[in-house]
């Protein structure tokens, strides 16, 4: 091993550098408001989770070792009472437990892994509004630059949900940020969160409920990371670039290092987050808005004869072109299929489409088995940085095709910080919404106590109202 490895030039000691290095004074002004706006979206699409089965059978599990003693609050319930990391597990898993969670076309979800992180450790340790919008921000960036530099679309194609991969970068820089590790604590951070990636996407075959589990594992990772950082246990300083086993190697054919550092601090690329405005895969919103637009032209009820051709990038079709039998929730939430159907026939994709009722219904599965999916080379051009589809429908012998490049919360076409607080207010009716998004866009003033003290209560109200 070289004597001189602490000095030795690589992106994982980079990262790590600007991580510790960061303030809430670097940021630009637009950076901060997004991280807030993604703070509340985050925090309303986990209080709603907390009521899926994934969600409590986590807590349960966590609280059969939490022994009483917590320092950590679930989203929702008055007091810490789990450790910090079993804390992110089991809000990460909440905030991705129904496809309502933020997303960015790296491939992966940052809110769902990166804001529990963050939350559970700030409340640890005290931390200032300042400090956790610091904190965030360094998390999404790095988990983004960690896929963009894996080649998002060729890791997808080994098989690998990329916020399970990623994720523990994200938790771990984020939580080394707020525990004021320097820099060579802050790689070892990143070594041990590396170490710990994973996720795969076998998840479809039935659509198991190990997908939710991705974003919250990876949260809990990152929390242990950092953790064991500050108490001296070493992980590997060149966890991506490392010629044996680094991550850059390990989990992609056609990776390249150079996005990890390229522009760092001066471009931060967390600000083309996505809001969901749908409850289903990210990828499948675009051909959400293009059937809502071909149910405008052609008018509803939708008649479920017209024949209807759906174009896909080939990683669409991977990931979501199989054919759909009613399964899951998860099972529908990812097929394109069953997304187009519910929108032309329901003209909503929201968490109502995905009961066991509708997920089972005749004229819905029978529309969704005969659509016809297409692979389209031009939007293999595109994806995954836009992430652009087109639906037609045949209509009085001729066919009307929409196109849409960009879809409706992506920053092309984005959903805004009221459209935000609607979004909350529409799946947690039940909380004091205005507040909340008043102390969530005011954060920099106020605690992680007084933001956590708004949702007390909030599981109870929700089981009552559910």
């Amino acid at each position: 091993m070289n004597s001189d490895h602490k000095n030795t030039p690589g992106p994982t000691r980079e990262l790590a550098r600007w991580i510790s290095a960061l303030t809430y004074n670097k940021l630009p002004a637009r950076t901060r408001e997004v991280v807030r706006i993604l703070l509340l979206d985050t925090l309303g699409c986990g209080v709603y989770g907390y009521a899926t089965p994934w969600a409590k059978t986590l807590l349960d599990w966590t609280r059969g070792g939490a022994a009483g003693k917590g320092t950590a609050t679930v989203w929702g319930e008055a007091a810490p009472a789990l450790r910090t990391a079993d804390a992110a597990l089991v809000n990460g898993t909440a905030c991705h437990a129904f496809e309502l969670d933020d997303y960015h076309q790296a491939k992966l979800h940052p809110g769902a892994v990166v804001i529990p992180a963050a939350i559970a450790v700030a409340e640890k340790v005290g931390a200032s509004g300042e400090q956790l919008v610091t904190a965030i921000a360094a998390g999404y960036e790095v988990m983004i630059r960690s896929s963009l530099a894996l080649n998002p679309s060729a890791a997808r194609l080994r098989g690998w949900h990329l916020t399970g991969v990623c994720g523990p970068f994200g938790a771990a820089a984020a939580c080394a940020s707020l525990m004021g590790l320097d820099g060579e604590q802050t790689a070892w951070a990143l070594g041990l969160a590396g170490t710990q990636g994973s996720g795969l996407w076998a998840f479809n075959a039935d659509g198991a409920m190990s997908k939710r589990l991705h974003a919250g594992k990876a949260s809990h990772s990152g929390v242990m990371a950092a953790e064991l950082a500050a108490l001296g246990f070493t992980g590997p300083t060149q966890i991506y670039e490392f010629h044996d086993g680094g991550v850059l190697k390990a989990f992609s054919d056609a990776s390249d290092p150079a996005p990890l550092t390229r522009d760092l601090g001066a471009v931060f690329h967390l600000d083309a987050t996505s809001i969901k405005p749908y409850s289903c895969c990210g990828s499948t919103h675009s051909y959400v808005d293009a059937a809502y637009e071909l149910r405008r032209k052609l008018g509803t009820p939708w008649d479920s004869n017209r024949r209807v051709r759906v174009g896909m990038a080939n990683v669409v079709d991977v990931q979501c072109g199989f054919d759909y039998v009613p399964s899951t929730a998860l099972n529908a939430q990812m097929s394109l299929r069953y997304v187009v159907a519910a929108a032309l026939m329901e003209g909503q994709v929201l968490p109502p489409q995905f009961s066991d009722a509708k997920l089972s219904d005749p004229a819905l599965v029978k529309f969704a088995q005969q659509l016809e999916l297409e692979q389209d080379r031009e939007l293999d051009q595109l994806y995954p940085a836009r992430f652009a589809a087109w639906v037609a429908a045949e209509n009085d012998g001729e066919w009307v095709r929409v196109d849409v490049l960009d879809p409706l919360g992506s920053t092309a076409n984005p959903v805004d910080a009221q459209g935000v607080v609607e979004k909350f207010r529409g799946i947690n009716p039940h909380l004091p919404v205005d507040r909340i998004a008043e102390t969530v866009f005011a954060i920099e003033r106020h605690s992680i106590r007084d933001l956590l003290a708004l949702l007390a209560g909030a599981q109870a109200k929700q089981l009552r109202t559910a």
